[in-house]
């Protein structure tokens, strides 16, 4: 029995108090009722107007100043502009206010010293509360004042508020608690963003044939083949059979492409004139806007392409070009019937096709509430300590969601909620944890990555609906040096379900889009596939402002999943022994009625094996109502908690620190020779067993196979004359009695058994296999 993963990787279930503790009438909690309120104090600096001029030139270069105890932020400067506009928020958390007087300054900027211009002050026991939906505060102007509290030139046009997180003004503000972060990038890098995936396309292009190929040495036969690149994407076909100027492929290449089509199809025929040299005999680039799109499985038309090739000849002193048009002829589409798989099949966040056309109504909505984070690991260090700078990442469908970076904290609150509309319930999102190392503009040369510090995954189907999950998940990273817990991360999620027969039908319904199925591809293919439309997104989601950096978007979508890892192997293997050992467990259970280990219990069987053959009719209602009853009686003791990450299935804190260090090498690895050496040995003894094993079943099978083939005359004459006489004694004995006394037969007592093997058994094993032409 697989020993309870440790207390400190468990799941705990917590009482937060959501919503802030509002009655479910109050304006709040029908829009952010899943996180705890935080309470802010805004202040939206708009504009000023009739500054004092400062120097000669009758002008000044004005920025405002918003100071509330330690805490002080500033707008940007305008050069030489008496009237500027800044319209920027600045936010202080309610918990860090140590000081009762807000002052808003406005200064001159210098290079010596910056000059004061003027200030307004307030009290904070004064400021208005505001709640969404309510509409926002109307700014006002406030005439300036002197450092003696006397009227002074200028006016400042302000709004300040008492808020909470959900008010619309949140996201784009300064934070007081990244006062510490300066620069425009820089504070860009820390804001909360939503992120949409881009509309990903199959690219089907069938190579039918050639013509009119002008080959560079008219004596010789071509080797002609097509190669067609999209982006970085390239594919070729075999070389033609038909070794003539017009040569015939007829065969499909799959390709990603993502709007908005930004790069052509390239189709470019190549002669191959030796092993390792390659002519073009042309070359033309199809843009993807005029490819046509196909929503089913029936055949778009064919179509004529020109391929040129120029070619330049001297004639005397003068250079002259000659273009040659030979003509390629293709079907091309873009397949808007299929889902372009960007994630793992076990654990996809869409299956919906491409097309919006074939989309189905949505089932339903998902709520996530990010509240916070407990006791996370530094992750850097800064000045001489650690430090962590934490983020979140949310995936689902198409929408990536990114909360706010809080600097400098072991315990983050984000008190963040996202909505997601859901289309099929057998899906799963993805919650993961970052480190955010581009607090000081960017990333201008390209090293510094984001480090991950672990993600939770919860699937939908395993979630009730209408109900609020308020639970701590360990955020769980393995190292080379074995597996460790970076921390907690608590998370409310709510599924609504909008249609419970709509979701009770997609349970009916095929997991992926019919074309899948019709005309599906191949194992190699859809591998390939993803592969590119990782890359794609990583890509585009890497261009956006701020950035979703590629190391971020590859750890979301498990990018490295499908690589060699002996310990996935166990774990894959122990997850092949529990499924099977219910079969074990049954026949153990068999095994111990027919040696009568318990007389009353093998009496028992005995009797509802009589009942069932004299009446037949109630087999199938009686194993139904078995699995009903188990079913109900289940029910007490149903999960109440998602499922997590377990280390024990995983056995990641089990895996030899080698088996670690071989899952995180490169490929290809970049390990000692005799490292690589000595687990190629060890991959060779494994396989050996698999090997083995794989062996034992196909003597089995052969020996199934040799009973009616004559390979042991003896041996199938004496099956072949056994079958007669079954037939026989079955044709003339009622079926329930042959039934009857096989059952009694197999459950006789042990005092008429032998421990030698039965006669059966005996003339199965003797039966001739292939392993003796085995070399």
């Amino acid at each position: 029995m697989q020993r309870p993963p440790p207390e400190d990787f468990l799941l705990k279930e917590t009482k937060p108090h959501l919503g802030g503790g509002k009655v479910s009438g109050d304006k709040l909690t029908s829009t952010y009722d899943l996180v705890e309120q935080m309470q802010y104090l805004y202040v939206r600096v708009v504009k000023a107007k009739d500054l004092p001029a400062k120097d000669v030139t009758g002008s000044c270069d004005p920025y405002t100043e918003v100071k509330l105890g330690n805490y002080k932020g500033t707008t940007r400067h305008f050069e030489k502009k008496s009237n500027p506009e800044w319209n920027q928020v600045f936010a202080f958390s309610k918990d860090r206010i140590q000081a009762s007087i807000l002052e808003v300054t406005v200064k001159d900027k210098d290079v010596v010293r910056d000059d004061f211009i003027g200030r307004v002050l307030f009290d904070l026991n004064e400021v208005p509360k505001r709640v969404p939906p309510d509409s926002p505060l109307a700014p006002q102007w406030y005439r300036l004042e002197d450092r003696k509290g006397d009227k002074a030139k200028g006016e400042l046009m302000l709004a300040v508020w008492m808020g909470t997180q959900a008010d619309e003004a949140f996201p784009e503000a300064w934070h007081s608690d990244a006062a510490t972060v300066t620069g425009t990038d820089a504070l860009a890098n820390i804001r909360s963003k939503v992120y949409l995936s881009p509309k990903l396309w199959y690219l089907r292009v069938n190579v039918i044939e050639a013509q009119d190929l002008q080959p560079s040495d008219k004596g010789r036969y071509p080797e002609v083949f097509v190669k067609a690149s999209l982006g970085n994407q390239t594919l070729r076909t075999r070389i033609s059979q038909s070794r003539t100027i017009n040569p015939m492929w007829n065969e499909d290449m799959m390709f990603v492409a993502a709007e908005p089509f930004e790069e052509p199809l390239i189709l470019s025929v190549e002669d191959r004139v030796a092993p390792n040299k390659e002519e073009s005999l042309g070359r033309c680039a199809i843009s993807l806007q005029m490819v046509e799109r196909r929503l089913d499985y029936k055949p778009v038309n064919t179509k004529w392409y020109n391929i040129e090739k120029h070619v330049v000849i001297m004639e005397g002193e003068k250079k002259k070009e000659i273009k040659f048009s030979s003509k390629i002829h293709t079907r091309i589409c873009l397949e808007g019937g299929y889902h372009v798989l960007d994630e793992s099949t076990h654990y996809s966040s869409d299956l919906r096709p491409t097309a919006k056309q074939l989309w189905k109504s949505s089932i339903g909505v998902l709520e996530l509430g990010i509240l916070n984070a407990q006791g996370l690991m530094p992750m850097k260090t800064k000045d001489g300590k650690g430090t962590t700078d934490a983020y979140c990442v949310a995936k689902y469908g198409q929408k990536w969601v990114r909360t706010r970076t809080i600097i400098d904290s072991f315990a983050p609150r984000w008190n963040e909620q996202y909505t997601w509309e859901v289309f099929d319930p057998c899906t799963v999102i993805t919650i993961g944890v970052f480190d955010n190392c581009h607090l000081h503009g960017g990333d201008k040369g390209g090293g510094a990555k984001d480090s991950k510090i672990g993600k939770v995954r919860i699937r939908l189907s395993t979630l009730e609906t209408d109900r609020v999950y308020t639970h701590s998940y360990p955020l769980l990273v393995l190292h080379p040096n074995g597996v460790k817990k970076m921390g907690e991360i608590h998370l409310a999620v709510r599924f609504t379900c909008s249609s419970l027969l709509n979701m009770m039908h997609m349970y009916s319904l095929p997991l992926l889009p019919k074309m899948h199925y019709i005309h599906p591809l191949t194992v190699s293919q859809l591998d390939n596939l993803r592969h590119q439309a990782t890359q794609i997104v990583s890509m585009r989601l890497s261009r956006a402002e701020p950035p979703l950096r590629k190391e971020i978007v590859e750890y979301m979508l498990d990018v490295g999943s499908h690589m060699w890892s002996m310990r996935r192997s166990k774990a894959n293997f122990f997850r092949i022994m529990g499924v099977l050992s219910g079969l074990i467990a049954v026949g153990k259970w068999f095994d111990q009625i027919c040696n009568w280990k318990n007389p009353i219990t093998t009496i028992l069987i005995h009797i509802l094996f009589i009942i069932l053959v004299m009446y037949p009719e109630l087999i199938l209602p009686t194993i139904f109502l078995y699995l009903f009853l188990i079913g109900v009686w289940y029910y007490r003791w149903r999960p109440r908690h998602p499922p997590h990450m377990d280390t024990r299935l995983s056995h990641a804190d089990s895996a030899h620190p080698d088996e670690l260090d071989e899952e995180f090498d490169t490929f290809p690895t970049t390990r000692p020779s005799d490292i690589v050496r000595m687990r190629y040995d060890r991959l060779r003894s494994i396989a050996g067993r698999i090997q083995t094993v794989v062996g034992d079943l196909a003597t089995q099978g052969e020996r199934l196979q040799s009973l009616l083939s004559w390979r042991d005359p003896r041996a199938t004459a004496l099956f072949v004359i056994f079958c007669l006489v079954a037939a026989i004694v079955l044709y003339v004995t009622p079926f329930q009695v042959v039934a009857l006394l096989t059952g009694i037969y197999v459950l006789r007592h042990p005092r008429f058994r032998h421990k030698l093997p039965s006669v059966p058994l005996n003339f199965f094993r003797r039966l001739p296999a292939r392993t003796d032409c085995m070399l």
